[in-house]
């Protein structure tokens, strides 16, 4: 009788240990499906619908194969045109007013209105107003590169902190004043580094470095200078990258200098930053890559450091980045719509908008390889700016 019972409580404990190893089973299978369906990126496109003054923001789900599929609830009716994330709250310039919108993004990647900031409080007249904003590093720290905004007269960099829990932006005051700034500054590894560069009508140029203090203050420091041109050119600057590390990529317009026109296609430079900010460079008119992407409007540069893309009037290019030496040529032109900006996400893919197509494009590209995505690409009326928001 003994012997009966334990057969039987030996069955029924292997009939356990096997559902048990079935429901285990089961919840990975569901765990694994999960993972893979999950977003890897939120995208969102500031874009203004036909027969309408107010933009709009128009949101995306980024797959594992950087497929989108639209959030509940896109578009979003917010009234902003530049945008930038820092992984809680979605910021935009507003579009009839100078004030800077903060929208908590909610776990589905749906935008939620927190919070509104005058950037322009300190202007007499309020005559400011807004090019990009943009943020550090930490996302700690917003940026508001404003026009005539310095005494109703220059262009400056507008310091802000940004308050955890609400998104509302303390004001630092603005240290970083120069007319010929236009472009929002890039961050190189250390966060305390910044710079951008500009070309104001094949005529005025500068390479512009910034640092940043302890409080998220933004100030001017020397910049860097270009490389040497053929004779009778120079180098307009215009767009600026930084890698993760102390390396940034400035674009390289050779004009001439009798005529003021461009001497030939855009080429990409790389310098380096040394401990104290300042800027050097290895790149000569022979080892700089020449781009076929037209008039340069953008260039962004991979999270890992690896790869530029560089995109502009006759459509978007990616180079193969190197630190301090020369940048390579990888591809040719992605697409040959025109391409305004675009972003990364931490998975490979490129996210790319063009105004004049309607069109949002993405690509996976790798150091060894490169592909359209399915579905891309995908229309949009008149998108105006994007930001990419990883996961």
């Amino acid at each position: 009788m003994t012997r009966g019972i334990s057969c039987l409580s030996l069955s029924a404990a292997l009939l356990m240990a096997a559902a048990a190893q079935f429901a285990s089973a089961e919840v990975n299978a569901t765990d694994a499906a999960t993972a893979s369906t999950a977003p890897i990126a939120y995208v969102y496109v500031s874009s203004t619908p036909k027969n309408s003054s107010n933009s709009e923001i128009v949101a995306w789900a980024a797959a594992s194969n950087g497929s989108l599929k639209p959030i509940a609830g896109s578009p979003f009716q917010d009234d902003v045109r530049s945008i930038a994330v820092n992984g809680k709250y979605l910021f935009g310039a507003a579009g009839h007013s100078t004030d800077i919108d903060a929208y908590l993004i909610e776990s589905n990647g749906a935008l939620r209105y927190s919070a509104s900031t005058n950037y322009a409080q300190d202007n007499s007249g309020d005559c400011g107003s807004a090019g990009s904003v943009f943020l550090d590093h930490t996302g700690a720290s917003l940026y508001v590169m404003e026009y005539n905004g310095d005494g109703c007269a220059n262009n400056e960099y507008h310091s802000f902190a940004v308050q955890k829990l609400t998104g509302k932006l303390t004001n630092l005051g603005s240290a970083a004043v120069n007319d010929w700034i236009t472009l929002p500054a890039n961050f190189i590894g250390n966060n305390v580094y910044a710079y951008s560069a500009s070309c104001l009508g094949d005529m005025y140029w500068g390479i512009f470095g910034f640092q940043r203090s302890s409080n998220g203050l933004l100030t001017e420091i020397s910049g860097g200078k270009t490389p040497t041109p053929k004779a009778g050119d120079f180098y307009c600057p215009s767009q600026a990258a930084a890698d993760p590390t102390n390396h940034v990529a400035i674009t390289m317009q050779a004009v001439n200098g009798q005529e003021f026109s461009a001497d030939g296609a855009p080429q990409l430079a790389t310098y380096t930053v040394a401990a104290n900010g300042t800027l050097t460079t290895t790149s000569t008119t022979a080892n700089m890559p020449v781009t076929q992407v037209g008039s340069i409007a953008d260039i962004n540069m991979a999270p890992s450091g690896k790869l530029l893309a560089v995109g502009g009037s006759a459509g978007l290019q990616i180079f193969h980045f190197n630190g301090a030496s020369p940048i390579t040529k990888y591809t040719g032109l992605l697409t040959k719509d025109p391409i305004s900006q675009f972003f990364w996400d931490n998975n490979n893919h490129l996210y790319a908008i063009s105004p004049s197509a309607g069109k949002l494009f993405v690509f996976t590209v790798t150091p060894t390889g490169y592909s359209q995505v399915p579905g891309s690409p995908y229309n949009v009326y008149n998108p105006s700016a994007i930001i990419v928001q990883p996961k």
